[in-house]
């Protein structure tokens, strides 16, 4: 048992540490959300940064005077979402060769000052009966949700 969750927990942090990386150590919080519904893979990561909610592209939005900018590019974020979606199948691996239900959604947050890591899980289907909303959408309203609350 207590392999089936060293191993899931060591995948989240893989989650959390590419996003790190990402912004280079420089974030108060880290968001990831990865969605697994029907064959559908996908994720999304946002920060906290200078008391600012930012999507990685808008990184330097969040800067103040003097903070050294940060690399944004394209190719960089496409390759943290790359390494999230991999994670996201070997997680689906991991449950089916331990017999667990496969989350359909996590929604990650590591607060980088105290070190302290939340996650929380959906089983159910959230997008996939819905004729309108993707994963992109849902990943959207968290977004969304997190500035609002101050989560």
């Amino acid at each position: 048992m207590k392999e089936f969750e060293d191993r899931f927990s060591e995948l989240q942090a893989d989650m959390i540490s590419i996003c790190m990386e990402y912004v280079e150590d420089r974030a108060d919080k880290v968001y990831v959300y990865a969605s697994r519904e029907e064959g559908v893979i996908s994720s999304s990561f946002f920060y906290l940064i200078n008391n600012k909610y930012v999507e990685p592209y808008k990184l330097n939005d969040a800067l103040v005077n003097g903070e050294e900018r940060y690399d944004v590019s394209p190719e960089r974020g496409f390759m943290v979402l790359d390494i999230l979606n991999e994670n996201i199948e070997k997680i689906e691996v991991l449950c089916k060769e331990y017999e667990r239900d496969i989350p359909t959604e996590m929604k990650l947050i590591y607060d980088v000052k105290s070190g302290s890591f939340k996650a929380e899980y959906k089983y159910d289907l959230v997008y996939t009966n819905d004729d309108i909303k993707t994963a992109d959408h849902i990943a959207d309203e968290w977004f969304e949700e997190v500035k609002k609350n101050n989560l």
